[in-house]
């Protein structure tokens, strides 16, 4: 029993370490991508934390949503959090499986250069509309009468550079139309519905995004047209981005953008960084599973037929 757990201890090893010399190299010529797109997070977060200061509390506007689902109050509030932390944490784990276990169709570098750049498109439209005009904010803390309703002129630009993280994110005003929380939870159902493999979490993460909808309305965190709002443009922004982005899983085995010679470093060649992305680079014992010359694939054990063409690649 040592022996055999001995044994499947350095195959785990031995994947691990090959799986970080590639995901290295994606790194080395991805890293760009990745700091711009933390770099736009930011910028959102700015943008937020400057909507606050023109909040102006008022009446709680009319609300189809308020109408038809029970209030939760301030006690149960935490429920749409919980749900929203945990697709979160969940997504964020399942982009790293890669390292450890052998079913691998996507790179962890590349899934979040993808990711990045859908959540950068949603929420520069997102910055867009709440600055085009503020609406009173339904929850708790930014209805007339709360000291967090109104923020302060700041003292310093300091002051609005830190934007007061996590309180100032977690009792924000002024930024509703469109649901950030909703954008994040949409990309990332929407993401592993096109890399994932295992139907039940598919089916899954689509539930707990409408049960996620339901909660941030009946906590009164958003109006109902903020929650439908971001269900139709993160589909069709997500939809368009996706087309303009080659493919980039193991079995397309492309980059986030076009590889040209002068793109190489360590003197890598074309067909060697392609090498490397297939994952021909590693031990021949740790070749992943590609996609059948007959352009079927395995989702939980049942062949259907591949894209040919995937996004004009």
């Amino acid at each position: 029993m040592s022996f055999y757990i001995g044994r499947e201890a350095s195959k785990i090893w031995k994947r691990f370490c090959a799986e970080i010399t590639t995901e290295i190299n994606l790194l080395s010529e991805n890293w760009k991508y990745l700091l711009a797109g933390l770099v736009c997070q930011y910028i959102h977060g700015l943008a937020a934390r400057g909507v606050h200061y023109l909040h102006k509390p008022g009446p709680t506007l009319q609300d189809l949503g308020f109408f038809l689902l029970p209030e939760l109050g301030q006690d149960k509030a935490y429920l749409s959090e919980t749900v929203f932390t945990t697709i979160f944490v969940s997504f964020f784990l399942w982009t790293f499986h890669p390292f450890i276990l052998k079913n691998k169709k996507i790179y962890t570098v590349l899934i979040w250069c993808r990711v990045l750049s859908f959540l950068v498109a949603c929420q520069a439209l997102r910055i867009v509309s709440f600055y085009s005009t503020q609406l009173p904010g339904p929850n708790y803390h930014c209805r007339e009468g709360s000291e967090l309703a109104r923020l302060p002129p700041p003292k310093s630009v300091l002051e609005v550079l830190l934007i007061n993280f996590p309180h100032g994110v977690l009792y924000g005003c002024g930024d509703l139309i469109f649901s950030s929380h909703m954008i994040f939870t949409l990309v990332f159902v929407l993401t592993y519905q096109k890399y994932g493999t295992q139907r039940c979490i598919k089916q899954l993460g689509w539930l707990l995004a409408v049960i996620q909808s339901l909660l941030i309305i009946a906590s009164h965190k958003h109006y109902t047209v903020d929650v439908v709002v971001a269900w139709y443009t993160v589909n069709l922004v997500v939809f368009f981005v996706d087309k303009k982005l080659p493919e980039m899983d193991r079995t397309g085995a492309a980059t986030l953008l076009p590889m040209s010679v002068k793109d190489n470093k360590g003197g890598r060649s074309k067909d060697e960084n392609q090498k490397l992305l297939n994952g021909n680079s590693v031990d021949p014992a740790e070749w992943r599973q590609r996609t059948q010359t007959n352009g079927k694939i395995l989702e939980n054990g049942t062949a259907h037929h591949a894209d040919s063409a995937k996004n004009g690649a």
